[in-house]
């Protein structure tokens, strides 16, 4: 998917568990199908999991969900990922990765026969628990910035799809969420990719989010994209309600999910149609609730 990506295997995943963590090395250990753009998973045995960046973007990720999960863990309503081993860089790996405890669970998908409602209230729920944390010295999230810290490429991605979307339409909404007044009140912590393929559910009911590589604090819109990329427009109001979004944020959150989208529309076409197919569905939907606002 990316240039300059390392190749992963078994073999490579068993040579570092070997050397790093011994009395899991011998465990039955198979790959995960993932439409995740950043790391390979592997499940370890029957109750863990191994993940390992496939790009230097990914490097830091480890590190930090070590710093930061167990200390934000307690304090939110779902479960998120248990980390039971931090790997380090080897002679044949660069980067650090880890050994989590597997969560069980579907992603969700959207159009899918749940009660959205319900799902929508539990990710608002989550999404102001976050928000809402009090634990100072977080690391600034690059999705946390104003909206104008995107304008170029989101505008080139526009461009890029020209002739495959509404151009017109996309730079005018676009524009729309950059005006929007800016975040104002201090950084508040956020997940800055809440996904489906970042979501588990059980029977409709959201039971863990997963991948906290970007993690951090600033303007928490940007974890309003579940709006979009995953809920009807006949939850949103849920979803937003049980979140605590007012107008300035909802029209934020609404331009980080359009720029996302943008950008992964033309950079996953051919390579992870998941991704891709999911940005053509946030690009109608941003584009079709602008039409009936």
């Amino acid at each position: 998917m990316h240039a300059g990506e390392t190749r992963i295997g078994g073999p490579l995943v068993r040579r570092l568990l070997a050397e790093q963590f011994p009395r899991w090395a011998e465990l039955p250990l198979r790959r995960v199908r993932s439409a995740g753009t950043v790391n390979a998973l592997y499940r370890l045995g029957d109750d863990m999991a191994v993940r390992l960046p496939r790009i230097a973007d990914g490097s830091g990720d480890a590190l930090k969900e070590h710093a930061w999960l167990p200390r934000l863990a307690p304090m939110l309503p779902f479960a998120v990922p248990e980390l039971l081993g931090l790997g380090t860089p080897a002679a044949d790996y660069p980067w650090h990765w880890s050994v989590v405890r597997w969560l069980d669970g579907d992603t969700p998908a959207p159009g899918a026969p749940v009660d959205t409602r319900q799902l929508a209230a539990d990710l608002g729920a989550f999404v102001a628990a976050l928000r809402g944390i009090d634990l100072p010295g977080g690391p600034a999230s690059y999705r946390g910035t104003p909206l104008a810290a995107v304008d170029a490429e989101t505008r080139s991605a526009i461009e890029d799809l020209r002739g495959t979307i509404d151009t017109g339409a996309a730079t005018a909404a676009w524009e729309e969420a950059l005006s929007a007044p800016a975040w104002t009140g201090p950084p508040r912590w956020l997940h800055g990719d809440l996904m489906p393929m970042n979501l588990l559910v059980h029977d409709g009911r959201l039971t863990a989010v997963l991948d906290f590589g970007t993690l951090g604090t600033g303007d928490p819109a940007c974890d309003l994209i579940p709006a979009w990329n995953l809920l009807p427009a006949t939850a949103r109001s849920v979803f937003r309600d049980a979140a605590g979004a007012d107008d300035a944020g909802w029209a934020r959150g609404r331009g980080w999910a359009l720029s996302m989208a943008l950008a992964q529309l033309p950079y996953y076409r051919t390579t992870n149609p998941v991704i891709a197919d999911n940005a053509e569905h946030v690009i109608r939907e941003v584009l079709a609730e602008r039409r009936g606002s």
